[in-house]
C-alpha cells in the first residue's frame, strides 16, 4: 500500500495531532487525503502501541459524524467497486508485534447526483480496528466530503513497513524514573 499525500490546498499550519495509545493497545491516525476530479482517498495508520501481539483480519469499521457530532448515514463498502476500480484486495490475517503498523484506506467521490439532496460533510471520524472492537476518534485535517452519494469504500488492513515517525503516547504515562526536582 502506498502512502497517500496530503490533500492539495489543505492548511499545513496545524498538523493532525498524534493519536494516544488506546487501552486496547492501538493508535489509529489519518495519513492525509489525496483528491483528484472528485475522487478522494484517505490513508489510515494503525500502530500496535501495546505490549503484546495484536491481531487484525478484515476492514476498519468507520462511523462519520457531522459538525454537531451526530452520526451521518453512510453506506460503508468493503473495497471500492461501486466507487472506482482497484482497492479490492481481500483481507488477510495480520498479527502485529508491538511497534508494528498496518494501513488501510477510505475512498469516496465528492459527487452530487441529486440537487434536491444536501451534500454531506463528515467532520468527525471514529474507527474501530475491525467490527466488534471499540472505536476511537481519529483527528481529521479536513472534512470527508461525500457529496450526496452516501458511499464510503474501505480497504482491508495491510501490514506496513516501519515508519520513522514518533509513536503515540501511552494512555497511562509510565511512572517517572527519577523524582521531580524540588523547586524551593
Amino acid at each position: 500500500m502506498t502512502t497517500i499525500p496530503p490533500r492539495p490546498g489543505s492548511p499545513t499550519a496545524e498538523p493532525t495531532p498524534a493519536a494516544t495509545c488506546s487501552p486496547e493497545g492501538v493508535a489509529i491516525t489519518e495519513l492525509g487525503v489525496s483528491a483528484a476530479m472528485g475522487l478522494r482517498a484517505m490513508g489510515l495508520d494503525l500502530l500496535n502501541c501495546g505490549d503484546r501481539p495484536y491481531e487484525l483480519r478484515g476492514y476498519p469499521a468507520v462511523t462519520l459524524r457531522d459538525a454537531d457530532g451526530d452520526p451521518i448515514e453512510v453506506r460503508v463498502i468493503p473495497g471500492a467497486e461501486p466507487i472506482t476500480s482497484g482497492f479490492d484486495d481481500p483481507p488477510t490475517r495480520i498479527v502485529l508485534a508491538p511497534g508494528e503498523r498496518a494501513g488501510a484506506a477510505l475512498i469516496w467521490r465528492n459527487l452530487v447526483t441529486d440537487a434536491t439532496v444536501p451534500a454531506t460533510n463528515g467532520t468527525e471520524l471514529d474507527v474501530a480496528p475491525v467490527a466488534g472492537r471499540p472505536a476511537y476518534p481519529v483527528a481529521l485535517d479536513g472534512p470527508i466530503d461525500l457529496g450526496n452519494t452516501g458511499r464510503l469504500g474501505v480497504s482491508a488492513w495491510e501490514r506496513r513497513e516501519p515508519a520513522p515517525a514518533g509513536t503515540p503516547t501511552p494512555a497511562v504515562p509510565p511512572p517517572p524514573t527519577t523524582p521531580p526536582a524540588d523547586p524551593r
